[in-house]
């Protein structure tokens, strides 16, 4: 018991002394960090830096009771071993009973703009895989494609180099990561599949989890922040997916993918928009379909569109965004073989509502989602959603 009371004791003097600065904390897409930009940026020298960001939310689809749930609460940590050599982590805890470490990775600084990072680290396609802290973002709930198609959050281990370059108003990003997971053996004389037509490819994320790895998958991005309140991003990300030992050779045990992502944030006094779109083209999957008995479409794309409005004084630290997002996504935006392509997995989505930021790092939100597909008399329910969220 008393190691346990030390332990507390340490970690609550240091999070006193070495939080991350609330400051930092900027909608100002051109100078936003996300939470492992802010603790490889240090806190005034310190050694360790702690911080956490957490999201407590209300879903009630229409006609349904609601459902209240601590979604998430995450613990960073970062650790300075010298001027050039780093650790960043995140700790997370989803729905208050699943524990998943989402980034554990060392940054070494080879020069002003090249850094060297090696670990379990966020694939940089669009926007939230990498801004998904709840004050980045308006919504009670992240955008749905980001969900099914990116996916968020879509984390795993590899080996790469970041760094941007100020004279061009450029940041850049290239790693080498392990696969998703397409196939196993079901223990049966069978084979079982991750992926399919209703998320795509995120059921076959490996998390960091005793990954399956026998090829390379390469993940790039580019960031242009050369014009004043303007931010445009350029992802790509290439390879195969992963397949276990005893079935890898297999005929539609791996698939291929070639992901495209492009994604612009613009902020102007008390205007803010954004917008993303991202295509992937899956090869092999009418012989993955066949192995697995999935219904895995062979390309997926969505888009979406938001704007939002802060309607208290640019003055007042407080903000109170009024916003309306379109978003479109389907993940049969084409299929190979005999599938044919399911209108339920073309979807829209419209929400509006109010993020309000009562103080850097704690946003109150609430909207409503209009939900629908382009299957006649499916009849998608609407939500209505309220969130608290916390970033520090």
């Amino acid at each position: 018991m008393k190691h346990y009371f030390y332990l507390f004791t340490f970690l609550f003097s240091t999070f006193l002394v070495a939080q991350t600065a609330t400051d930092s904390i900027t909608l100002d897409p051109q100078k936003q960090l996300n939470a492992a930009q802010r603790l490889l940026s240090g806190n005034y020298g310190s050694a360790v830096t702690i911080g956490a960001y957490g999201e407590m939310l209300y879903n009630q689809p229409e006609g349904d009771n609601g459902e209240l749930d601590v979604q998430r609460l995450v613990l960073l940590l970062g650790y300075r071993f010298n001027d050039k050599a780093q650790f960043i982590t995140e700790l997370e805890v989803e729905h208050v009973e699943e524990i998943y470490v989402e980034q554990a990775f060392v940054n070494y600084n080879v020069a002003n703009n090249v850094n060297l990072r090696g670990g379990l680290m966020l694939v940089p396609m669009g926007i939230v895989n990498e801004f998904h802290e709840p004050t980045t973002f308006n919504g009670t709930e992240r955008p749905e494609m980001d969900n099914v198609i990116v996916p968020t959050t879509w984390r795993e281990l590899g080996v790469g180099v970041s760094g941007r370059f100020n004279n061009l108003s450029l940041g850049y990003q290239a790693y080498i990561f392990n696969g998703f997971k397409s196939t196993q053996s079901d223990g049966e004389g069978g084979i079982s599949g991750f992926l399919q037509g209703s998320n795509g490819l995120r059921g076959g994320r490996q998390k960091g989890i005793k990954s399956t790895v026998d090829s390379p998958n390469l993940a790039t991005k580019l960031d242009y922040y050369g014009i004043p309140g303007l931010r445009l991003g350029f992802s790509t990300y290439f390879g195969k997916t992963q397949a276990a030992d005893d079935i890898e050779n297999l005929d539609g045990a791996n698939i291929g993918i070639s992901m495209l992502g492009l994604d612009a944030r613009y902020a102007y006094q008390r205007f803010t928009a954004r917008g993303q779109f991202i295509y992937a083209s899956l090869s092999d999957t009418d012989k993955y379909n066949a192995l697995a008995n999935k219904d895995l479409g062979s390309a997926m794309q969505g888009y979406y569109v938001e704007g939002a409005y802060n309607l208290l004084p640019s003055r007042n630290e407080q903000k109170l965004f009024a916003f309306v997002r379109y978003e479109n996504y389907n993940t049969h935006a084409d299929t190979a073989g005999s599938l044919l392509q399911n209108e339920a997995y073309d979807r829209t989505d419209v929400t509006t509502g109010l993020s309000y930021h009562i103080a850097p790092g704690v946003v109150l939100k609430g909207d409503y989602q209009f939900r629908d597909n382009a299957l006649q008399g499916d009849g998608v329910q609407d939500r209505l959603n309220f969130g608290i969220g916390v970033w520090f």
